[in-house]
């Protein structure tokens, strides 16, 4: 298997950028006729990975919407990241973990590792320990790891923003990190960037031109305000790199309506 950098690279060439977002959240599943358990989780899931797999390239299952059912959600979300890698489909496993030593060892192995029933492409992850404390799950196997850099909640800011004595925040710290392993890679690294796109990348300090071979996972588009007709004026000269990922704005339009709210998000994004 070739890397995920590779893999992310062709299927952005192939099906566009966009990444539609598993989120079988209690809202959601009510507006869809389900019951809020794991069965209408199951259902909500695999109806978006069939709608999915005719027109996009990645889908993004957010992990907590499923663990919340214990067991019984876990077993779907195994079924479901099954199914869409079976499909052709790029999955990137919304889980944010972190830790060090043996215990991200373990978490890369759940996640990346071959065998895992949970097995994705990629995992997100959080570096508050330092981007070195990831280590041992960025060598887990052939699969991707994005670290969230740039986020969009208001309660995030002040930390992110914060700055070394280069005058340096902290996103562009870790930014930086991120780019300069993946400086030998031949388009997309297999270290990726997660950036809200609701917040002005120039806000973060964060220097486009650093995300020239940095896949960016940007959440923030359709219900969260972000319009994927402005991608390029958010992210400028790194728009190439990026990952616009919607969720509610296609979830939203319900089971008979995927199909038709996905294509129209293709059509504003215009890839």
């Amino acid at each position: 298997m070739t890397g995920f950098g590779a893999r992310l690279a062709a299927a952005m060439d192939a099906r566009g950028p966009l990444c539609v977002g598993i989120d079988p959240h209690a809202a959601l599943l009510t507006q869809w006729a389900l019951a809020d358990d794991a069965a209408g989780a199951r259902e909500l899931a695999l109806r978006v990975v069939d709608a999915a797999a005719e027109s996009v390239g990645i889908v993004k299952p957010q992990v907590a919407f499923f663990e919340r059912f214990g067991a019984a959600g876990y077993a779907v979300l195994e079924e479901t990241i099954a199914a869409a890698r079976a499909a052709g489909l790029l999955v990137i496993a919304d889980a944010k973990r972190g830790d060090v030593g043996s215990t991200m060892a373990a978490y890369g192995a759940a996640w990346l590792g071959e065998g895992s029933p949970l097995r994705s492409d990629a995992v997100t992850a959080v570096a508050f320990q330092g981007l070195g404390s990831l280590d041992p799950a960025i060598g887990a196997g052939e699969g991707g790891v994005f670290v969230l850099a740039a986020t969009s909640n208001p309660e995030g800011e002040a930390l992110q923003a914060s700055r070394d004595d280069a005058g340096r925040t902290v996103s562009a710290q870790l930014v930086h990190a991120v780019a300069a392993r993946n400086a030998g890679a031949a388009r997309l690294g297999d270290l990726g960037v997660v950036i809200g796109a609701t917040r002005p990348l120039a806000a973060t300090g964060i220097d486009p031109a650093e995300l020239a071979r940095t896949p960016v996972l940007a959440p923030g588009f359709g219900a969260q305000g972000a319009r994927l007709s402005e991608l390029d004026e958010i992210f400028g000269v790194a728009a190439p790199s990026v990952i616009p990922t919607v969720s509610r704005s296609v979830l939203g339009a319900g089971p008979d309506g995927l199909r038709t709210a996905i294509a129209a998000h293709r059509a504003e994004l215009g890839r």
